[in-house]
């Protein structure tokens, strides 16, 4: 195989990892909301408090890198959540 073409196995890998980072985030992000409406405890209700705002940060920070690497346009719109749209 020819530099070029393992160059380019390899940024295909790395944007199929970072897609699939960003859709484990989403799952994570849906789950902390369900848990965060379903929760009575104030404890918990600050657990899940933070909980989203890291999830939060977590995506923009992929979302950051799917800008770096040119792959905004191919993310799907599935894979954004609905306050996140304005970042791409």
């Amino acid at each position: 195989m020819t530099k070029k073409k393992l160059l380019k196995l390899q940024q295909e890998q790395e944007r199929q990892a970072l897609l699939q980072e960003i859709e484990t985030i989403k799952r994570a992000h849906a789950a902390t909301l369900s848990n965060l409406e379903n929760i009575t405890d104030p404890d918990l209700i600050d657990c899940y408090i933070y909980e989203l705002n890291a999830v939060q940060v977590r995506y923009k920070f992929l979302l950051r890198q799917a800008k770096a690497s040119n792959i905004t346009n191919d993310l799907p719109a599935t894979l954004l959540l609905p306050q996140a749209e304005a970042v791409k």
